[in-house]
This record gives structure tokens, sequence and C-alpha cells, in this order.
């Protein structure tokens, strides 16, 4: 008798190849067989009129705190998702000191946007190591994890304090690459690193201070286990872009590793820049090298409200510095200062065309609510003033608890998007899940891939979108034995309806330790989606049993890093 069976659904094996109609049968965590099943089974599915495909593989994300508190990722998991990267942009957990946890949760904080509570509420810190990272994360984990190690945290293991302030020397490039052996010995799947990001104190990242060859002697140890390299370049200029893609290709040339930069979007500023980033691409596909350009599915949209900062205040040094460094009362004598309000609102005004456009989503008022769901430029008519002091004057009412939304910022055309996404060495990632919590939705761009792309505008095939979120980004990162439907591998399953299939609105739940909030999205057309061959979220039971695992795995026997 099988475990499972799913019967009469319609297979899109993640190949490439034709759909077909078959049943598939699990045993243990294996799919035994694909075909006409006659036996019984403990569990069966009925997947009539549904697609049964290979389970989804996010490659950029920040799930790596969130995982201590929820082993699913929710909603993650819902969405179809059955495999995570964690550790990108040049941040993991792991390796750390106990000395530098509150300069990483810094780094988290100003980079990703993840709030300091929920580290100080959330995360018992008893691991210093990878391989202890990973042994507390393998507790109740529900979804499988394929976690890098950042390039930053390893400078702070080795350089202490130093790593945020110089290169390293020969000796400490060594025990940088010791240190990355073990980390991979441990399971972890490559390294990132990152050219753009600022700490807490908008100062360069660690990973920043190193020099070419740092960087070279580290994927001279990717080499060695064949893994990848991970960054974020100078995404905001394309001739920066296309250096550090240059950079890439020799690097995996070099040392035959796979490499991958995002994220890579259309700008309304700039629509030729990204034909001008794939061109080169191609053109270092064709000497060999492997440099994947991550393309997320979903337009950018920006929420945001000034009890937190926002990276949508990046480019405006007043705003920006009032919202990062000020307290809850600073920030609120700021805004009601008149001098000080006069300096904001003319360096606002710069860029001028944003605010009106804006919308209120979140209030708590009741005289406030008749604003919500309406345009700033629409609220300052009503209310007799500018769009910006309209928002000013909410943000005040509201003890700063008013949220807004800059929608459909960038990557928006559809068609230079699709053709994007349709590109074959075009890696479709950068979601971002378990970031920017409060910024903007991190979940449901597969789901988005399904329902705008394949169904409304049928850009892609439906074969042709698993295939992009199973088996590439499986062979690209090394994923051994998932990404395919087939005999003998891992039963990581999605099945969806494929005439349903999308990502739910943007919704604020309070959710996150230390009674902190974020946007989420729920899953709409997903009926089932199995881990290691075990249920492990279904529409009708929600969030079930926890058979995730740690990909590629420990290689060898683990041990302790001794300190350097």
């Amino acid at each position: 008798m099988y475990d499972l069976i799913i019967r009469n659904g319609t297979v899109v094996d993640g190949s490439g190849l034709p759909a077909y109609k078959a049943d598939i049968a699990v045993r243990g965590s294996k799919i035994e067989k694909i075909g006409r099943i006659s036996n019984a089974a403990a569990k069966e599915i009925d997947a009539d009129g549904r697609i049964v495909a290979p389970g989804f593989i996010d490659p950029h994300t920040h799930f790596d705190a969130q995982l201590l508190w929820d082993g699913f990722a929710k909603p993650a998991l819902s969405h179809g998702v059955t495999t995570i990267v964690p550790g990108n942009c040049s941040l993991s957990l792991a390796p750390l000191k106990a000395e530098h946890r509150m300069k990483l949760v810094g780094m988290f904080n100003q980079i990703e946007e993840m709030p300091l509570k929920a580290f100080e509420e959330g995360v018992v810190w008893d691991w210093e190591t990878f391989s202890e990272y990973i042994t507390r994360i393998r507790k109740g984990l529900a979804i499988n994890v394929a976690p890098l190690v950042g390039h930053s945290v390893l400078r702070l293991w080795v350089m202490g304090d130093a790593a945020m302030e110089r290169t390293a020397t020969d000796a400490e490039i060594a025990d940088m690459q010791s240190v990355l052996r073990e980390c991979l010995d441990a399971g972890a799947i490559g390294l990132s690193t990152s050219y753009v990001d600022m700490d807490e104190k908008l100062q360069p990242v660690p990973s920043r201070h190193a020099d070419a060859g740092e960087v070279d002697a580290l994927a001279s140890v990717l080499g060695e286990y064949g893994r990848v390299l991970q960054i974020v370049p100078e995404f905001y200029d394309p001739d920066l872009t296309i250096a550090r893609l240059d950079q890439l290709a020799e690097l995996s040339l070099k040392y035959g590793i796979p490499t991958t930069f995002s994220p890579l979007f259309v700008n309304a500023d700039n629509m030729d820049a990204v034909d001008k980033v794939i061109r080169r691409v191609d053109e270092q596909f064709a000497r060999g090298a492997r440099v994947w350009p991550q393309v997320q599915t979903r337009p950018i949209d920006i929420s945001f409200c000034f009890a937190v900062p926002s990276l949508l205040f990046i480019r405006l040094p007043s705003w920006y510095g009032v919202m990062r460094f000020g307290t809850h009362d600073q920030i609120m004598a700021a805004f009601r200062d008149a001098e000080t309000r006069k300096k904001l609102v003319t360096e606002a005004a710069q860029q001028g065309n944003m605010w009106p456009l804006l919308r209120l989503r979140h209030v708590n008022t009741a005289d406030n609510q008749k604003y919500v769901g309406k345009t700033l430029a629409e609220i300052a008519e009503m209310r007799g003033t500018t769009p910006i002091d309209a928002m000013i004057d909410l943000s005040l009412e509201e003890d700063l608890d008013a949220h807004f939304i800059a929608a459909s910022m960038g990557h928006n055309s559809d068609d230079k998007v699709s053709s994007m996404l349709k590109h074959s060495r075009v890696h479709i990632g950068a979601s971002d899940g378990g970031a920017h919590i409060l910024s903007f939705s991190t979940y449901g761009d597969t789901g988005y891939l399904f329902g705008h792309f394949v169904r409304d505008l049928k850009a892609m095939s439906i074969e042709e979108a698993v295939k992009k979120v199973t088996h590439d980004t499986a062979a690209i990162w090394g994923i051994p034995d998932r990404g395919v439907l087939q005999t003998g591998y891992v039963a990581d399953i999605v099945i969806f309806d494929p005439d349903a299939i999308d990502r739910g609105e943007e919704i604020y739940v309070q959710d996150v330790p230390g009674d902190g909030s974020r946007y989420v999205r729920e899953s709409h057309g997903v009926d089932t989606v199995i881990v290691g061959g075990g249920i492990a979220w279904s529409a009708d039971d929600g969030y079930q049993d926890t058979r995730g695992a740690i990909l590629p795995g420990a290689q060898v026997d683990t041990h302790p890093m001794e300190a350097a």
C-alpha cells in the first residue's frame, strides 16, 4: 500500500514537456510511481480538474529569523512554495558570535526592514556556528530551506569590528575560506554578498569593504563544492550592474560555479536599461559563464508609515534622517515644528509627481476612516491643503500610524516584464519573502505569475511557467532530487486550479513577535501543498505536517567552528 496517491490530476512535471493526465503514488518521502495506479493508499487526493506540479522554489528570501518562530514560513507555503533560499544580500544569522548579534539585528532592521522587537521577543540566541543554526531551525521545519552564508557575517566572524572598516589580510582571507568550507559542509548552498547595502548607521555593510581578491578567494571555495554565489549589484545603474555581472562571469568561468544577481527590474525612467543588461548576460553565457539575473513577477508597490523607517525615503536625506534616527516623539516634533516641516516639504517637492498618487490604506481613528482608499490628491482637495501636507497632518493625527501606499511604482510594463520572464537566461526570483514586512507583501509572486502572465495575458504556457519556478531553479542552485515530478524524486508537490490560482489582496495582520504587524497575501486556487511526502498545507485543513529538509544538506560530518 502506498502512503499517498494523487489521482486524476493534470501533471505538469516541471520538465517543460506538455501536460498529461496521470496518478502519482508516494511512499515515504519519494515519488514511487506515475501513471495509472490501481493500488490503494493510506490517503488519496482527487485532483480532477487541477494541475499537479513540483513544489515551487523561491530563490531570494529573508526568512532567516522567521524560521526561528515559524517553521512553515507562513504564508509562503500556502502559495505552493516548498523550498526557500534565505541568507541573501550578504546577511545570514550564522556564523555569528554573541558579541555581534545586535550588529546583525541592526543590519536586518535597516536593509530588510525587520522590526527590532521581533528579534528581541521572537529569537532565543542559542547558536553561533552555522551548523548550530541549522540544528536550531530544523525543529518544527515544514518547508525546505537551502540557506546561503552571508559574506558580511563571515567577515564579522573572522575580523570582528575591523570587518566594518577595512580590507582583509591574507591570513584573514584564509580564515574566511576555512569558515566558509565548514558552513558548506554543514549544508549551506552558497555565499551571498552585496555591493549596495548600508548598516543601521548608514555605513557600508562589511561585505562592501572586501576587495576583489577576497571575493575571488571565497569563490574558489565555492568552486570546490560547485555552489552558488549570489550578489546584490548597483542595480540603480545599468553600467555598474553590467560591470558586476562581468565580474561574476569571470568567477563563474574560473571556478565553474553558478552565479546570480538580484534584483533586475523594469524602471520607467530607463526602459532600455534591462535590455542592455540582458544583452550582456547573453554574451557571457555564450562564453560559457553562468550569470543568472533574477527577475520578480510583481509590480513594485511600497507601503509606509512614519512609525518605522522606510526605504522609499532613502533619497530624501532630511526625511530619512528623521525616520531612521528619530524617536517617535522626535518625529512628531519635527512634523509639528514650522521650520523643520517647511524644510521637509521643500525636499519632498523634488519628487512632486509621486505624492498626489499615494493612497491612504490604514488609519485607527474614526474621523479619518472616510479618507481610506483615497489618493493624497483627493484628500488634499477635501481638506484644502497640499498632498504632502495632507500626508504629514494625517500622520500627526494618527500618532504616526497612518499607512500609505505608493502603488505600481515600477516593473509594471506587462510587455517588457513578460518578455524578461520568458527569456531562457532569466531566473524568476527576488521575492524578498520574510523581509520588508510593512513595506510590501512578499508573498504570492507565483500566484501572480500563473494568474496574470499565464492565464490572463497568455504570455507564457503553464508548462513554461512551472518549469521556470521548479526545474530551472533547482538546476541553477544545484538542489538535488527536486524540481521535477519523476520516480525516485522527493515528493514536493503543489496541486492548484489553473482557473483560480492568484494572489489575494494585501491584508494587514498582527502576527509578528513583539505585537508586530506586517502585510501578507492569502493564496487563491492552491488546493494542497506536499513537502517530503507529507501534506504541509491544504485549503481545507490549513498547516499540518512538518517534513522540511535542509538542502543540499550536510556533505560531511560537521564540527563546531573555532574562533578565528
